[in-house]
Order: structure tokens, then sequence, then C-alpha cells
């Protein structure tokens, strides 16, 4: 049966992880744009999801609960968005807090490294940015470098320090895929890789990726996202279609200021592809 969605948006961030914009906030906005079925996805966090299903149900919306969990695979850091779990579920508020663990420890030696660079600061300078210091992440040293004059803008920061080989730039060992995945679906929800385009994965590590995502018991891909192509809608409706996956769309919203796409902007699925909402139509929490 085909759902009466016709603008569902199924990943943004929160202050509650790297988002400048309050859960209520989002909420509000994504409703003004049109979407009506949404999902707060903050990284390795699930503390903003009752705020947010209580914010879509105020602007007379369907919502999904949703999260981003941060995962090693094949020496990338790969996300993989959770949906329609239950947020209190115990395993998964444990291996999220897992996987929070250690971003303090990261961030300073982060700071260290720009210290030797001449940019002194920078570990209070993020902090100011950050809304849950748990997760200090890259997006709020980038902010911080921004304010400080150092860039000009996120894109130019990431283009010169914070990213490997760069100045700034910690590695983090992260949950494995086929916990991740545990978790989502050990909680009711269904597991979907984010935005495949971004990873530096030859075609035999994505091959492997989408391959072991299955075998774990995932779903569903993001096939149209904020920093994907047409040309990379086509080529993941393609892996969807060979995978047998479903297909998700959000606009991975972060700041009015920073992002590709502001919430429901975004084009629609490809033709011909499942949604990742049907799979879910059990989970979507209605506005009464």
């Amino acid at each position: 049966m085909t759902l009466p969605y016709q603008n569902p948006d199924l990943h943004s961030h929160s202050v509650v992880s790297d988002g400048t914009l309050t859960p209520e906030e989002l909420a509000a906005r994504a409703r003004a744009n049109g979407v009506d079925l949404w999902a707060l996805t903050d990284h390795d966090e699930v503390g903003g999801q009752h705020r947010a299903a209580a914010a879509a149900r105020a602007q007379g919306m369907a919502y999904l609960c949703g999260t981003e969990i941060s995962v090693s695979f094949a020496g990338e850091t790969v996300h993989i968005v959770g949906l329609g779990f239950d947020p209190d579920d115990a395993a998964l508020v444990q291996g999220l807090a897992t996987t929070r663990g250690g971003r303090e420890q990261r961030a300073r030696e982060m700071a260290e490294q720009l210290a030797a660079h001449g940019i002194a600061g920078a570990f209070e300078g993020a902090l100011r940015y950050v809304g849950n210091p748990d997760l200090i992440s890259r997006t709020h040293f980038a902010r911080f470098l921004v304010e400080a004059g150092v860039c000009r803008d996120t894109p130019e920061v990431f283009r010169k320090y914070l990213t490997e080989g760069k100045p700034g730039y910690v590695p983090h060992r992260w949950a494995a895929l086929g916990d991740a995945v545990r978790w989502i679906v050990g909680a009711g929800g269904v597991a979907v890789i984010a935005h495949p385009a971004r990873y530096r994965l030859t075609a035999n590590e994505e091959y492997a990726l989408f391959s072991e995502f299955r075998a774990h018991g995932g779903q569903a891909v993001e096939v149209v996202t904020g920093s994907h192509t047409s040309a990379e809608y086509a080529r993941y409706a393609r892996m969807a279609q060979e995978f047998d996956l479903a297909a998700s769309r959000g606009s991975d919203f972060h700041s009015p200021e920073e992002s590709s796409y502001d919430l429901g902007c975004l084009p629609h699925l490809p033709a011909g592809l499942a949604s990742v909402w049907e799979l879910l139509e059990a989970r979507i929490q209605h506005p009464a």
C-alpha cells in the first residue's frame, strides 16, 4: 500500500548533537516547509526524541523516532540511521552511550594538534557551540574556526583541517556495523545506510558494506539526501534494488547557515522504489 506522505524528511539534527536548532524549532521549520513525516536523527543520541515527538504532534506532523549511529567499517566512519525504534530500549540506550564515550579525549587531542599549528583555545571555543558536551565533534570545532577567522566557512575548514592528513584530525573507534544494526532492529526499528556516496570506499568495499549490512538485518538506504547529486540518486536507487533495500529520503539538515538543503526541500524518490516509511507504517506516530 502506498502511504499518503508527500514530503517525508527522515534525517535531521538538533542541538542535542551537532545541529543549531532545538527539536521544537526543527519541528516548526519542517512543518513550515511542508514536511508531513519527520524524524530527528541526532548522532549517537536519543535524548531529544520525546521532545521531538511532542513537537511534531503540536505541529500536526507524523513522526518517526530516529538516531544516526557512527560505525567503523573498512577504516572509514560510516553512519547508520535508525528509524521507528523504541527510544527507551535499554540495549540501544547503552550501546549509544558506549559509542559516545571517548569523544572528550578525542576533542582534547584535536585541540592540541590545532594549537601546535598556531590555533589556540580550540577546545574551549568548540565547547561554546556544544549543546551536549558528550557529543563534541568536528562540526563544533569547524564552527569555532570560522568564528575565529581561520577559515571563511565550514567547507574550507574541512579542506584544510580536521580530516585525515590535515591538522586536527584524530580518528575515533566507533561501534561495529553489526552491533549498530542489532541495536536498532532489537528496539523495533529499521536500520538505514546514511548518505552512502560520502564514504571513501572502493567499489569492492562498498559492495561489502551493503552485503554485510543486509546480512546483519539492515533494510534500507538513503537514496535522496542533502549531499547526493542527481546521478547519485540514480546510482543508489539501483543499489537499493540490487540489495532488496527500501529507500529513504532525508535532508541531513543541521543549520540554516550550513546545510545544502533545507528541511523538506529535497527531490522525491526515484520511481519504482519501496519506501522505508512503508516498512515502518505501524511505527509512525500520528498527530491526534
